[in-house]
């Protein structure tokens, strides 16, 4: 599960509201062991959701760092390249 949370920090164009709770859904998920929780706890998993949705980006936009920016699609063809040579075609 949590091995799909893409790091967010220093990238051009910065990370998006959709990135930022793709990951911390998926860090709920990992956390609470479920994909989909019961009828009792659907409202608390997604407050969890938007709580950690919300530090997330406040933690985004106070980092700092002197290394350049890097670019999404780079970084995904970088990504593809290794999963290639990984597990082949």
């Amino acid at each position: 599960m949590c091995r799909n949370i893409r790091p967010l920090f220093n990238f051009e164009p910065p990370a998006t509201e959709e990135e930022i709770r793709a990951a911390a859904l998926q860090y709920v998920r990992k956390v609470s062991g479920t994909r989909s929780p019961s009828g009792k706890n659907i409202a608390c998993f997604e407050r969890a959701v938007d709580d950690i949705a919300a530090i997330t980006r406040q933690l985004v936009e106070s980092l700092e760092t002197t290394a350049p920016p890097k670019n999404k699609e780079v970084e995904a063809a970088k990504a593809r390249a290794r999963n290639l040579r990984r597990f082949g075609s």
